[in-house]
This record gives structure tokens, C-alpha cells and sequence, in this order.
């Protein structure tokens, strides 16, 4: 049957969460309808007959630039063109916003693909994996909220854009995992977490010195009651790779950050220690 390419709505949530499932991704219903909520016209399915075989979304940020994400084509659909198709609409609708600047995070095979599309690398992202014993775990009592409009106001000098909304919603749903360091009155690092179907995700981590890296890993571990733990680190950071490789993580797949445009926008990633995620940036 030919391919046919239409826009997601929260209805197709289900069928998008088969498809995750497929590929043995981390994310859950909620990342789904954040996209839906910051994208509702950039978010897309490719379809085969009745039957949902790929799917990409698109997040403006303020105008700045876009990421791409959730690309995704179910591996038993053999047509190789879906991702192509998919990541082709998704470059379109956002070229027709008049985004300057669009984002991806590549793996070793997506990358070849996204460079004939005129996108450049910027740097080298690893997966790190933490597997815990399941009984030895024990959760802290409620975190105390930090203050959030500095985090929000710090993160879009790190990241390059605002992205609030989403950080609000990330934190509404996991607060115990919104945590901050404070040196001299001033906010020295933060970071986020959120539950996914398969593991914890820590990201992002932001910190300015190595102790508040350190402090911030260490709380998030204690905090989280999942044997299994996600990080996406800037493999350029050797102080969040070192850290991570005291803890017990070990490295599992890499992947490329990379951009199409005039990247003027580019926060402070020297500041990463992780990302919030290869879907989101």
C-alpha cells in the first residue's frame, strides 16, 4: 500500500507508543502529548493502510531554532524511504515557519543521511546505562523546591532558548527529581529527571564546577527507586563522564548533535554534563 504521511493528534498516542515500543525506546504517554502540546501542527505519522509504521516531531524554540525528534519506523515495515519521508516533511514544515536553525541528535547510521541534508556535526553525545540491585534502593523524603524561575532563567543561557514550558511540565510530573545547588546565594547547577517506561532519565544536568556535578548525580540517584538509569552526556564533558564511570555507568550507544543553519544560538554546552534528551535537545 503507498505511504501516506498526516499529522499526529493525541487519538494516535496509543499507536505511537506501539511504535516506541518496536524500537525499545524510554518514553512515555506524557512525551508524546508535550509534543503535541508545543507542536500540534509539527508532530507526523506515516501510515500504511490502517496500520501506523513511522512517526517524527517537531519543538520550536522561541523561534531560535527547532528540534527534530521521535523519529521512529517500525522494523518490521521494510520500506527504507518512511524515516526519509517523514524526516523530509518535518524539515519542510519548519523551513516554512522560518526556523533558522534545526537540531538533531544522530546515530552512528541516521548520521550519513542527516549530513546529505546539509546538517553539520557539533558534538559527540554517549547513553550511559546504570543497573542497580532492585532491593537495595530506598527513596529520600520530598525534595525541597527549588527556586524554578532560576532554573528556567539559567537554562536558556545553557541551552540558547527557552524551553519553560516544557521544563515546567517535566518537573510537575517528577518535582523530587527537580534539584539545585546553590554557591554563595547564587544557583550554581540544576538538574531534571523523568520516569520512562524502561528506566529514570537524568537530563538535564547542568553544573558549573565539578562538587555541584557531583552533588547534583549523587542526589538523583538517591532520589530515584528504578534499578535502571538513563543519562545522555556530551562525551566532551570529561567531568560528567568521570563521575558517571565512579558510579558504575557504563557507556551504551553514541550518537551525533547536529544542526542545519547558522546555529546562533548555541547556549553554553561546555555547562552540559547531560542533555534532557535526544528527542528534545
Amino acid at each position: 500500500m503507498p505511504l501516506q504521511i498526516r499529522l499526529m493528534n493525541a487519538n494516535d498516542i496509543p499507536d505511537a507508543m506501539q511504535l516506541k515500543e518496536f524500537v525499545g525506546w524510554n518514553q512515555t504517554p506524557a512525551d508524546w502529548e508535550r509534543f503535541l502540546a508545543a507542536s500540534p501542527a509539527g508532530c507526523f505519522l506515516a501510515e500504511s493502510g490502517q496500520c501506523v509504521v513511522g512517526s517524527a516531531a517537531t519543538i520550536v524554540y522561541e523561534g531560535r531554532f527547532a528540534w527534530i525528534g521521535m523519529v521512529l519506523v517500525n522494523p518490521f515495515y521494510q520500506d527504507e524511504s518512511t524515516g526519509a519521508q517523514l524526516l523530509q516533511k518535518s524539515i519542510e514544515y519548519l523551513e516554512c515557519l522560518g526556523v533558522p536553525t534545526l537540531k538533531v541528535d544522530a546515530t552512528p547510521s541516521e548520521r550519513s543521511v542527516y549530513e546529505n541534508l546539509r546538517f553539520v556535526a557539533e558534538y559527540e553525545i554517549g547513553r550511559w546505562i546504570l543497573h542497580r540491585e532492585p532491593g537495595s534502593l530506598a527513596s529520600l523524603p520530598p525534595a525541597t523546591l527549588p527556586d524554578f524561575d532560576k532554573i528556567v532563567e539559567m537554562d536558556r543561557e545553557v541551552f540558547g532558548a527557552d524551553r519553560s514550558n516544557l521544563l515546567r511540565s517535566i518537573h510537575l510530573d517528577a518535582p523530587d527529581f527537580t534539584l539545585a545547588v546553590k554557591l554563595h546565594g547564587e544557583l550554581a547547577g540544576y538538574a531534571l529527571g523523568r520516569g520512562g517506561t524502561r528506566a529514570d532519565h537524568l537530563g538535564p544536568w547542568v553544573a558549573w564546577d565539578e562538587p555541584t556535578a557531583r552533588e547534583l548525580l549523587d542526589e538523583f540517584l538517591d532520589r530515584s527507586t528504578r534499578d535502571t538509569i538513563y543519562v545522555d552526556v556530551p562525551m566532551n564533558n570529561s567531568v560528567a563522564v568521570g563521575l558517571l564511570q565512579s558510579r558504575g555507568f557504563k557507556l551504551s550507544r553514541p550518537a551525533t548533535r547536529m544542526y542545519r543553519g547558522s546555529n546562533a544560538y548555541a547556549g553554553n554546552p561546555e555547562l552540559v554534563c547531560a542533555i534532557l534528551g535526544p528527542e528534545f535537545g
